[in-house]
């Protein structure tokens, strides 16, 4: 079984294609088109990396990030990687100081940098489990 990567991802264009992209390498995949469920599937958890949009319909990305700071996963996640297309330093900050990993400027990256980067913070994440 591949490693499991949540994409929480409100544009239909993107989710879709970062859902191909990550299936066609081997991982299980699951989608969120919205903020509730995206908090839904990452409070059940057990994802090795979250993609997580920042701007989303009925809760944004740091809405989610702070629910999930107050009552953690029922099984551990893997890093949290914020989706952006705004160079908003302020709002990136925020997220790191919520617990997010990294981000991601979706406008600026095509498919296979974001497959890189994926694999960057999967490499990140394994090399700091115990085992």
């Amino acid at each position: 079984m591949g490693q499991r990567i949540l994409v929480v991802e409100d544009d239909e264009f993107l989710r879709e294609l970062y859902e191909e992209l990550l299936k066609g390498e081997g991982y299980e995949v699951t989608v969120a088109i919205d903020g509730e469920e995206g908090l839904m599937h990452m409070g059940e958890g057990g994802f090795e990396l979250v993609l997580l949009d920042i701007m989303l319909p009925k809760m944004d990305g740091l809405e989610i990030l702070r629910h999930m700071k107050d009552k953690p996963a029922k099984q551990p996640n893997g890093p949290v990687v914020l989706l952006t297309n705004l160079g908003q330093d302020s709002i990136i900050k925020e997220g790191f100081a919520l617990g997010a990993s990294g981000y991601l400027i979706k406008s600026a990256m095509n498919p296979d940098q974001v497959l890189s980067e994926v694999k960057v913070f999967l490499n990140k994440a394994n090399l700091n489990s115990p085992t």
